[in-house]
Protein backbone atom coordinates (compact mmCIF):
# COMPACT_ATOMS: atom_id res chain seq x y z
CA UNK A 1 0.00 0.00 0.00
CA UNK A 2 1.38 3.41 -0.92
CA UNK A 3 1.31 6.39 1.41
CA UNK A 4 -1.60 8.03 -0.51
CA UNK A 5 -3.56 4.79 -0.15
CA UNK A 6 -2.76 4.68 3.57
CA UNK A 7 -4.04 8.24 3.93
CA UNK A 8 -7.30 7.40 2.17
CA UNK A 9 -7.77 4.36 4.38
CA UNK A 10 -7.07 6.43 7.47
CA UNK A 11 -9.61 9.03 6.35
CA UNK A 12 -12.29 6.40 5.86
CA UNK A 13 -11.59 4.99 9.29
CA UNK A 14 -11.53 8.39 10.97
CA UNK A 15 -14.97 9.18 9.60
CA UNK A 16 -16.25 6.02 11.24
CA UNK A 17 -14.80 7.08 14.60
CA UNK A 18 -17.86 9.25 15.27
CA UNK A 19 -19.29 5.94 16.54
CA UNK A 20 -17.55 2.74 17.65
CA UNK A 21 -15.23 1.73 14.83
CA UNK A 22 -15.62 -1.33 12.64
CA UNK A 23 -11.94 -1.95 12.07
CA UNK A 24 -8.63 -1.06 13.63
CA UNK A 25 -6.82 -0.12 10.39
CA UNK A 26 -4.40 2.77 10.94
CA UNK A 27 -5.69 3.35 14.44
CA UNK A 28 -3.14 3.00 17.20
CA UNK A 29 -2.12 3.38 20.82
CA UNK A 30 1.38 4.71 21.43
CA UNK A 31 2.82 4.43 24.97
CA UNK A 32 5.59 6.78 26.05
CA UNK A 33 7.59 3.67 26.95
CA UNK A 34 6.91 -0.07 27.05
CA UNK A 35 9.56 -1.17 29.57
CA UNK A 36 10.29 0.32 33.00
CA UNK A 37 12.66 -0.86 35.73
CA UNK A 38 10.33 0.37 38.49
CA UNK A 39 6.82 1.71 38.94
CA UNK A 40 5.95 5.04 37.36
CA UNK A 41 3.29 6.69 35.21
CA UNK A 42 3.26 6.42 31.42
CA UNK A 43 1.39 8.51 28.87
CA UNK A 44 -0.46 6.97 25.93
CA UNK A 45 -1.43 8.71 22.69
CA UNK A 46 -4.42 7.32 20.76
CA UNK A 47 -5.05 8.40 17.19
CA UNK A 48 -6.04 7.64 13.61
CA UNK A 49 -3.35 9.13 11.42
CA UNK A 50 -2.03 9.64 7.92
CA UNK A 51 1.38 8.38 9.06
CA UNK A 52 1.95 5.71 11.68
CA UNK A 53 2.49 7.10 15.18
CA UNK A 54 2.29 10.71 14.02
CA UNK A 55 -0.88 12.35 15.35
CA UNK A 56 -1.76 14.41 12.29
CA UNK A 57 -5.33 13.48 11.48
CA UNK A 58 -7.97 12.57 14.10
CA UNK A 59 -8.22 11.41 17.72
CA UNK A 60 -9.22 7.84 18.48
CA UNK A 61 -12.31 7.50 20.62
CA UNK A 62 -11.41 5.75 23.86
CA UNK A 63 -14.81 5.05 25.41
CA UNK A 64 -13.94 1.35 25.16
CA UNK A 65 -10.61 1.72 26.97
CA UNK A 66 -9.64 -1.18 29.25
CA UNK A 67 -6.41 -1.29 31.26
CA UNK A 68 -5.53 -4.53 33.03
CA UNK A 69 -2.76 -4.79 35.64
CA UNK A 70 -0.47 -7.85 35.94
CA UNK A 71 -2.68 -9.30 38.69
CA UNK A 72 -5.77 -9.00 36.48
CA UNK A 73 -7.28 -6.01 38.24
CA UNK A 74 -8.65 -3.06 36.23
CA UNK A 75 -6.88 0.29 36.31
CA UNK A 76 -8.51 3.66 35.73
CA UNK A 77 -6.72 6.04 33.35
CA UNK A 78 -5.77 9.48 34.56
CA UNK A 79 -5.77 12.91 32.88
CA UNK A 80 -7.85 11.84 29.89
CA UNK A 81 -8.14 14.44 27.13
CA UNK A 82 -9.49 14.50 23.58
CA UNK A 83 -7.41 16.89 21.47
CA UNK A 84 -7.81 17.88 17.85
CA UNK A 85 -5.55 15.17 16.44
CA UNK A 86 -5.22 12.68 19.29
CA UNK A 87 -6.64 11.42 22.53
CA UNK A 88 -4.27 11.15 25.46
CA UNK A 89 -4.29 9.57 28.93
CA UNK A 90 -1.91 8.56 31.71
CA UNK A 91 -1.59 5.09 33.21
CA UNK A 92 -0.10 4.54 36.70
CA UNK A 93 1.99 1.35 36.56
CA UNK A 94 3.13 0.43 40.04
CA UNK A 95 2.85 -3.37 40.04
CA UNK A 96 5.72 -5.43 38.62
CA UNK A 97 4.75 -7.38 35.51
CA UNK A 98 3.03 -6.79 32.18
CA UNK A 99 0.04 -4.49 31.62
CA UNK A 100 -2.48 -4.74 28.78
CA UNK A 101 -3.86 -1.44 27.50
CA UNK A 102 -6.66 -1.86 24.96
CA UNK A 103 -9.49 -0.02 23.25
CA UNK A 104 -12.43 -2.27 22.34
CA UNK A 105 -14.75 -1.34 19.50
CA UNK A 106 -17.79 -3.60 19.55
CA UNK A 107 -21.04 -2.77 17.82
CA UNK A 108 -23.72 -3.60 15.29
CA UNK A 109 -24.22 -2.05 11.85
CA UNK A 110 -27.39 -2.17 9.78
CA UNK A 111 -28.49 -1.09 6.32
CA UNK A 112 -31.90 -1.27 4.65
CA UNK A 113 -34.09 0.16 1.92
CA UNK A 114 -36.58 2.78 3.02
CA UNK A 115 -40.03 1.77 1.76
CA UNK A 116 -41.23 5.32 1.14
CA UNK A 117 -38.19 6.70 -0.72
CA UNK A 118 -36.39 3.59 -1.91
CA UNK A 119 -33.17 5.03 -0.52
CA UNK A 120 -30.62 3.02 1.42
CA UNK A 121 -30.48 3.91 5.11
CA UNK A 122 -27.80 2.98 7.64
CA UNK A 123 -27.49 2.91 11.40
CA UNK A 124 -25.01 1.85 14.06
CA UNK A 125 -25.68 0.84 17.62
CA UNK A 126 -25.60 -1.97 20.15
CA UNK A 127 -27.37 -5.34 20.10
CA UNK A 128 -29.97 -3.79 22.38
CA UNK A 129 -30.60 -0.64 20.32
CA UNK A 130 -30.12 -1.62 16.68
CA UNK A 131 -33.60 -3.15 16.33
CA UNK A 132 -35.18 0.18 17.26
CA UNK A 133 -33.32 1.89 14.41
CA UNK A 134 -34.77 -0.30 11.65
CA UNK A 135 -38.36 0.47 10.58
CA UNK A 136 -40.81 -2.43 10.67
CA UNK A 137 -41.54 -2.05 6.92
CA UNK A 138 -37.88 -1.85 5.86
CA UNK A 139 -36.69 -4.15 3.07
CA UNK A 140 -33.29 -5.59 2.12
CA UNK A 141 -32.20 -5.44 5.75
CA UNK A 142 -28.56 -6.35 6.41
CA UNK A 143 -27.11 -6.49 9.94
CA UNK A 144 -23.41 -6.99 10.70
CA UNK A 145 -21.75 -7.44 14.07
CA UNK A 146 -18.25 -6.04 14.64
CA UNK A 147 -15.57 -6.73 17.25
CA UNK A 148 -12.28 -4.82 17.19
CA UNK A 149 -9.34 -4.62 19.57
CA UNK A 150 -6.54 -2.03 19.48
CA UNK A 151 -3.88 -2.58 22.14
CA UNK A 152 -0.36 -2.21 23.45
CA UNK A 153 1.64 -3.61 26.36
CA UNK A 154 3.85 -2.18 29.11
CA UNK A 155 6.11 -4.10 31.50
CA UNK A 156 7.48 -3.01 34.87
CA UNK A 157 10.51 -5.07 35.92
CA UNK A 158 10.19 -8.73 34.96
CA UNK A 159 7.49 -9.59 32.33
CA UNK A 160 4.49 -11.62 33.47
CA UNK A 161 2.21 -13.93 31.50
CA UNK A 162 -0.90 -12.39 29.95
CA UNK A 163 -4.16 -14.22 30.56
CA UNK A 164 -5.88 -15.15 27.26
CA UNK A 165 -9.13 -13.30 26.66
CA UNK A 166 -10.94 -16.03 24.74
CA UNK A 167 -13.22 -13.65 22.84
CA UNK A 168 -12.84 -12.11 19.40
CA UNK A 169 -9.51 -11.84 17.59
CA UNK A 170 -6.56 -11.75 19.99
CA UNK A 171 -2.77 -12.01 19.91
CA UNK A 172 -0.76 -14.30 22.16
CA UNK A 173 3.03 -14.03 22.36
CA UNK A 174 5.22 -17.09 22.95
CA UNK A 175 7.46 -14.88 25.09
CA UNK A 176 6.70 -11.38 26.28
CA UNK A 177 5.27 -8.81 23.81
CA UNK A 178 7.56 -6.24 25.46
CA UNK A 179 10.77 -8.30 25.04
CA UNK A 180 11.37 -7.94 21.30
CA UNK A 181 14.88 -7.38 19.91
CA UNK A 182 16.26 -6.32 16.52
CA UNK A 183 17.47 -9.32 14.49
CA UNK A 184 15.71 -11.86 16.69
CA UNK A 185 12.67 -13.95 15.78
CA UNK A 186 9.44 -13.62 17.74
CA UNK A 187 6.58 -16.09 17.50
CA UNK A 188 2.95 -15.16 18.04
CA UNK A 189 -0.42 -16.89 17.87
CA UNK A 190 -3.67 -15.36 16.68
CA UNK A 191 -6.87 -16.84 18.09
CA UNK A 192 -10.54 -16.31 17.42
CA UNK A 193 -12.74 -17.00 20.44
CA UNK A 194 -9.90 -19.04 21.91
CA UNK A 195 -9.35 -21.18 18.80
CA UNK A 196 -6.44 -20.93 16.32
CA UNK A 197 -6.98 -18.32 13.58
CA UNK A 198 -5.78 -20.39 10.63
CA UNK A 199 -4.48 -19.03 7.31
CA UNK A 200 -4.98 -15.41 8.37
CA UNK A 201 -2.95 -12.60 6.80
CA UNK A 202 -0.98 -10.44 9.22
CA UNK A 203 0.69 -7.13 8.39
CA UNK A 204 3.60 -5.70 10.38
CA UNK A 205 4.60 -2.10 9.63
CA UNK A 206 7.41 -0.05 11.13
CA UNK A 207 6.67 3.50 12.23
CA UNK A 208 8.11 6.67 10.68
CA UNK A 209 6.20 6.00 7.46
CA UNK A 210 6.27 9.73 6.72
CA UNK A 211 9.97 9.38 5.91
CA UNK A 212 9.57 6.48 3.47
CA UNK A 213 8.37 6.39 -0.13
CA UNK A 214 7.03 2.87 0.49
CA UNK A 215 5.54 1.32 3.61
CA UNK A 216 7.80 -1.76 3.34
CA UNK A 217 5.40 -3.70 5.52
CA UNK A 218 5.92 -7.37 6.27
CA UNK A 219 3.14 -9.64 4.97
CA UNK A 220 2.80 -12.83 6.99
CA UNK A 221 0.27 -15.64 7.31
CA UNK A 222 -0.75 -17.84 10.22
CA UNK A 223 -0.34 -21.62 10.03
CA UNK A 224 -2.79 -24.34 11.11
CA UNK A 225 -2.04 -23.53 14.76
CA UNK A 226 -2.65 -19.83 14.22
CA UNK A 227 1.07 -19.14 14.63
CA UNK A 228 3.38 -16.82 12.71
CA UNK A 229 6.89 -15.50 13.29
CA UNK A 230 8.56 -12.13 12.75
CA UNK A 231 12.31 -11.49 12.50
CA UNK A 232 12.60 -7.83 13.42
CA UNK A 233 14.64 -5.92 10.80
CA UNK A 234 15.28 -2.85 12.93
CA UNK A 235 14.62 -1.30 16.31
CA UNK A 236 11.62 0.98 16.77
CA UNK A 237 7.85 0.99 17.15
CA UNK A 238 5.81 -1.40 14.97
CA UNK A 239 2.12 -1.68 14.14
CA UNK A 240 0.71 -5.20 13.74
CA UNK A 241 -2.77 -5.74 12.36
CA UNK A 242 -5.08 -8.46 11.10
CA UNK A 243 -8.76 -8.79 10.25
CA UNK A 244 -11.24 -11.43 9.19
CA UNK A 245 -14.94 -12.22 9.15
CA UNK A 246 -17.16 -15.16 9.97
CA UNK A 247 -20.80 -16.02 10.70
CA UNK A 248 -20.41 -16.70 14.42
CA UNK A 249 -22.53 -13.81 15.56
CA UNK A 250 -24.04 -13.34 18.99
CA UNK A 251 -26.61 -10.87 17.66
CA UNK A 252 -29.73 -12.68 16.36
CA UNK A 253 -30.31 -10.28 13.45
CA UNK A 254 -26.68 -10.36 12.25
CA UNK A 255 -25.56 -12.76 9.54
CA UNK A 256 -21.87 -11.74 9.59
CA UNK A 257 -19.27 -10.86 12.20
CA UNK A 258 -16.26 -8.68 11.33
CA UNK A 259 -13.19 -9.09 13.51
CA UNK A 260 -10.14 -6.83 13.67
CA UNK A 261 -7.00 -6.56 15.74
CA UNK A 262 -4.10 -4.09 15.96
CA UNK A 263 -1.19 -3.81 18.35
CA UNK A 264 1.70 -1.40 18.87
CA UNK A 265 4.93 -3.23 19.72
CA UNK A 266 8.37 -1.85 20.57
CA UNK A 267 11.55 -3.52 19.32
CA UNK A 268 14.80 -2.84 21.17
CA UNK A 269 18.20 -2.37 19.45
Amino acid sequence: MTQPALRLAALAFALSCAVPAVQAHNAWLLPSTTVLSKGDTITVDAAVSNDLFVANHAPLRIEGLQIVAPDGSPIKPENEARLKHRSVFDVPVSQPGTYRIAVLNNGVFASWKDKATGQTKRARGTPETIGKEIPADATEVSVTQSAGRIETFVTVGKPSALKPIGQGLELIATGSPTDLVKGEKSTFTLRIDGQPAKDLEVTVTAGNTQYRDKLNELKLKTDDKGQFSVTWPAAGMYWLDASTRDNKTTVPQAKERRLSYAATLEVSP
